[in-house]
């Protein structure tokens, strides 16, 4: 079920999402510091991380492109990217408590 960014919830995480999702209006890339800092990232984390690039860039062009208001664009992405780092945080195994 497609639903939008409500207004429940963290207000300074709805935020950081938003600004986020801002950064999808360029093509997908990864920078030079961003390639030195995922190096220590497990395979798996990447590959999530680089198909959301390929996605919500693809999506953010598409909305724009039939027209649709860039504030509404950029929650409707950042609703997205909500299920990308749902899925990355689904991938990391808790460390056992001693």
């Amino acid at each position: 079920m497609r639903g939008s960014i409500t207004k429940t919830g963290n207000a300074h995480a709805r935020r950081l999402l938003t600004e986020a999702a801002w950064n999808y209006r360029f093509p997908p890339r990864i920078g030079y510091q961003a390639q030195r800092r995922a190096e220590d990232l497990p395979q798996a984390i990447r590959d999530v991380a680089w198909k959301a690039q390929l996605r919500l860039s693809a999506r953010f062009a598409v909305l724009k492109a039939r027209g649709v208001h860039l504030n509404k664009v950029c929650v409707a992405v950042a609703r997205e990217l909500t299920g990308f780092v749902w899925a990355i945080a689904s991938t990391q195994t808790r460390p056992e408590r001693a």
